[in-house]
């Protein structure tokens, strides 16, 4: 999946996400409501303002969800499963292109539940 550039600026309106993300307004406010990590923040006028590593949540969960083909639940669990093997300090410090390359690294990885399921194992 080929992704758009993120410019460089601190915050992005919805209608800027949706150019770089190539999903629709709707998408992105479901999504919002799905998955704890993409809550963007909202300005004065009360519309949402995206950050960078929002953009590359959001970029992440499109890729589960539309090229990976998870539901939802199973994104929403891989999404946890990806959070739980960075400790926790080190995934604050994580910024930028190379928290997305990590995630990527991850999500590359097989699951635990499909690894367990290959071995003959109970999920």
């Amino acid at each position: 999946m080929a992704l758009n550039p993120i410019a460089k600026k601190e915050y992005y309106s919805i209608g800027e996400v949706c150019e770089i993300t190539g999903l629709k307004p709707h998408v992105l406010r479901y999504w919002e409501t799905q998955f704890k990590g993409l809550a963007p923040v909202k300005n004065r006028a009360g519309n949402r303002a995206y950050r960078k590593r929002e953009i590359e949540m959001v970029q992440l969960v499109k890729e589960l969800l539309y090229d990976k083909k998870y539901t939802i639940e199973g994104a929403r669990q891989r999404l946890a499963e990806m959070a739980s093997r960075i400790p926790s300090r080190r995934w604050l410090a994580i910024s930028g292109s190379s928290w997305i390359t990590l995630m990527r690294s991850i999500v590359a990885m097989p699951s635990r539940a499909k690894a367990t399921a290959s071995k003959g194992g109970a999920p």
